[in-house]
Protein backbone atom coordinates (compact mmCIF):
# COMPACT_ATOMS: atom_id res chain seq x y z
CA UNK A 1 0.00 0.00 0.00
CA UNK A 2 1.15 3.58 -0.79
CA UNK A 3 0.01 6.74 0.84
CA UNK A 4 0.61 10.23 0.04
CA UNK A 5 2.83 12.04 3.02
CA UNK A 6 1.24 14.92 4.46
CA UNK A 7 3.23 18.25 5.83
CA UNK A 8 5.41 18.75 2.69
CA UNK A 9 6.60 21.67 0.71
CA UNK A 10 4.79 21.52 -2.24
CA UNK A 11 7.58 21.09 -4.77
CA UNK A 12 8.12 17.21 -2.52
CA UNK A 13 5.77 14.33 -3.11
CA UNK A 14 6.28 12.34 -0.26
CA UNK A 15 5.13 8.21 -0.35
CA UNK A 16 5.25 5.80 2.49
CA UNK A 17 4.93 2.23 1.57
CA UNK A 18 3.67 -0.65 3.94
CA UNK A 19 2.66 -3.87 3.38
CA UNK A 20 2.18 -5.11 -0.07
CA UNK A 21 2.73 -2.61 -3.20
CA UNK A 22 1.32 -4.16 -5.62
CA UNK A 23 0.77 -1.81 -9.11
CA UNK A 24 -2.21 -0.26 -8.72
CA UNK A 25 -0.74 1.45 -5.86
CA UNK A 26 1.39 3.39 -8.13
CA UNK A 27 -0.99 3.90 -10.53
CA UNK A 28 -3.30 5.19 -8.10
CA UNK A 29 -0.71 7.00 -6.02
CA UNK A 30 2.62 7.73 -7.09
CA UNK A 31 2.27 8.29 -11.08
CA UNK A 32 -0.50 11.05 -10.90
CA UNK A 33 1.91 12.80 -8.22
CA UNK A 34 4.83 12.62 -10.26
CA UNK A 35 2.61 13.95 -13.29
CA UNK A 36 1.73 16.83 -11.36
CA UNK A 37 5.20 17.89 -9.77
CA UNK A 38 6.30 17.96 -13.57
CA UNK A 39 3.62 19.57 -15.30
CA UNK A 40 3.45 22.23 -11.97
CA UNK A 41 6.73 22.41 -11.68
CA UNK A 42 9.09 20.85 -14.59
CA UNK A 43 11.27 18.74 -12.14
CA UNK A 44 10.76 16.10 -9.02
CA UNK A 45 11.68 16.44 -5.72
CA UNK A 46 10.38 12.81 -4.17
CA UNK A 47 11.06 11.13 -0.93
CA UNK A 48 9.76 7.55 -0.36
CA UNK A 49 9.71 5.91 3.28
CA UNK A 50 9.68 1.93 2.79
CA UNK A 51 7.86 0.48 5.95
CA UNK A 52 7.81 -2.52 4.18
CA UNK A 53 10.90 -4.70 2.77
CA UNK A 54 11.49 -4.26 -0.98
CA UNK A 55 10.21 -7.85 -1.26
CA UNK A 56 6.58 -6.59 -0.71
CA UNK A 57 6.74 -4.81 -4.04
CA UNK A 58 5.23 -7.08 -6.85
CA UNK A 59 6.05 -7.23 -10.32
CA UNK A 60 4.10 -5.76 -11.31
CA UNK A 61 4.75 -2.13 -8.94
CA UNK A 62 8.52 -2.93 -9.72
CA UNK A 63 7.07 -2.21 -13.66
CA UNK A 64 5.27 0.58 -12.97
CA UNK A 65 8.07 2.31 -10.83
CA UNK A 66 10.48 1.68 -13.98
CA UNK A 67 7.82 3.45 -16.23
CA UNK A 68 7.18 6.18 -13.86
CA UNK A 69 11.35 6.74 -13.89
CA UNK A 70 11.61 6.18 -17.30
CA UNK A 71 9.02 9.13 -17.86
CA UNK A 72 10.34 11.51 -16.01
CA UNK A 73 14.27 10.93 -16.47
CA UNK A 74 15.39 14.35 -17.29
CA UNK A 75 12.77 15.59 -14.67
CA UNK A 76 14.59 13.83 -11.17
CA UNK A 77 16.29 16.45 -9.02
CA UNK A 78 16.04 14.84 -5.69
CA UNK A 79 15.23 11.61 -4.45
CA UNK A 80 15.64 10.48 -0.96
CA UNK A 81 14.61 7.09 -0.08
CA UNK A 82 14.22 5.99 3.65
CA UNK A 83 14.97 2.72 5.29
CA UNK A 84 16.49 0.46 7.36
CA UNK A 85 17.22 -2.16 5.01
CA UNK A 86 21.16 -1.42 4.32
CA UNK A 87 21.02 -2.50 0.59
CA UNK A 88 18.39 -0.56 -0.65
CA UNK A 89 19.85 2.57 1.31
CA UNK A 90 23.21 1.87 -0.62
CA UNK A 91 21.80 1.14 -4.27
CA UNK A 92 19.86 4.59 -3.78
CA UNK A 93 23.15 6.09 -3.08
CA UNK A 94 25.05 4.76 -6.02
CA UNK A 95 21.98 5.38 -8.18
CA UNK A 96 22.66 8.90 -8.02
CA UNK A 97 25.85 8.19 -10.24
CA UNK A 98 23.83 7.03 -12.98
CA UNK A 99 20.33 9.42 -12.54
CA UNK A 100 20.68 12.76 -13.51
CA UNK A 101 19.43 13.89 -10.18
CA UNK A 102 21.03 13.19 -7.41
CA UNK A 103 19.75 10.40 -4.92
CA UNK A 104 20.30 9.39 -1.24
CA UNK A 105 19.33 7.00 1.33
CA UNK A 106 18.58 7.57 4.92
CA UNK A 107 17.93 5.56 7.83
CA UNK A 108 13.97 5.46 9.64
CA UNK A 109 15.70 7.59 12.20
CA UNK A 110 17.23 10.14 9.71
CA UNK A 111 13.79 10.81 8.70
CA UNK A 112 13.53 14.65 9.59
CA UNK A 113 17.42 15.04 7.88
CA UNK A 114 15.51 13.25 4.36
CA UNK A 115 13.49 15.85 4.48
CA UNK A 116 15.45 18.46 4.83
CA UNK A 117 17.61 17.44 2.19
CA UNK A 118 15.31 16.37 -0.35
CA UNK A 119 13.26 19.82 0.11
CA UNK A 120 15.96 21.88 -0.50
CA UNK A 121 16.28 23.37 -4.14
CA UNK A 122 19.72 23.76 -4.63
CA UNK A 123 20.15 27.22 -6.91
Amino acid sequence: MLQLMSNLPAHVLGVRASQEVEDNDLKSVLLPGLDRLAAQYGEIYYILVLDTPVEQFTAGAWWQDLVAGIKHFTQWKKMAIVTDQKAVEKFTNVFSYVSPGEARGFEHSELNEAIAWVSSKDE
